[in-house]
């Protein structure tokens, strides 16, 4: 266990830094997988992910040193698996309430959990949970966020951004993820203590689109919606005309 100025009561209390890994993700499921017990809370935090990765094996490519790449580590025993969606809601309004206390009214969580500033990816998330039967046991949080990177590959010119690039400065990686910290667990609190609706409330307020008329594709066809809500199962529903109709993950694109 690494000491260090956290202000929280359990979440990066034990933060362990390294120079290298393939993945935060993997190492800290190496952590869990062995027979000594892991503090809910640890953060895994690198300098440098070689292999990091997005949903769906999309992978994840950072400037070594300029951003932050981490893993958490939680054990949401107290949520059935059917309420899986729910802890996703509580990680993704505590990262986005850190980054609006710097960065302002344009950050949004574009569903199911990236986290965009106005049309441009700035932080990516992967949940990776640990079910047994009918019991959920642990959940590991994989986040990158593009902090101090001032250029990015051609090909995601007007995809991505960075802190560095909407603020024109440097930001502290680790008083930054202090504040993320701070805020997850806030909102992690909130879920173990059963304020669901305030959770779906903020993740709705801060939703990518929420209200708004776009385009989507479905099975090729692109058609126009709006999201109206998102279900406790993570589904997303879209009012089509006069219609509504729930989409699961990767059943519906956004088109931007």
């Amino acid at each position: 266990m690494q000491n260090n100025t956290f202000s929280t009561l359990f979440v990066g209390q034990n933060l362990i830094k390294l120079s290298e890994v393939d993945s935060t993700n993997n190492f800290l499921k190496g952590l869990v997988s062995n027979s000594e017990p892991l503090p809910e809370g640890t953060v895994i935090m690198a300098d440098n992910q070689f292999a990091g990765r997005g949903q769906q094996q999309n992978s994840w490519v950072a400037e070594p040193g300029k951003n932050l790449t981490f893993s958490l580590y939680f054990k949401p025993t107290f949520l059935n698996i059917q309420q899986q969606f729910l802890f996703n809601m509580a990680i993704s309004n505590g990262l986005a309430e850190a980054l609006t206390t710097i960065l302002g009214a344009g950050v949004k969580i574009k569903w199911p959990n990236d986290i965009y500033y106005n049309d441009q990816k700035l932080v990516g998330i992967l949940i990776e949970n640990l079910i047994s039967g009918h019991t959920y046991k642990s959940s590991i949080v994989g986040i990158g966020i593009n902090v101090n990177q001032q250029k990015f590959d051609p090909a995601l010119k007007n995809r991505a951004t960075s802190i560095w690039q909407i603020l024109q400065k440097d930001v502290s990686l680790m008083g930054l993820l202090s504040e993320i910290c701070n805020h997850i667990e806030a909102d992690y609190l909130r879920l173990k203590a059963d304020r669901y609706i305030y959770l779906q409330k903020a993740y709705l307020e801060k939703l990518y689109r929420f209200g708004a008329l776009h385009n989507y594709r479905h099975n090729g066809e692109i058609f126009e919606g709006r999201i109206v809500n998102v279900k406790e199962n993570g589904a997303i529903v879209l009012e089509i005309g006069e219609t509504e109709k729930d989409f699961l993950f990767k059943e519906v694109e956004f088109i931007i």
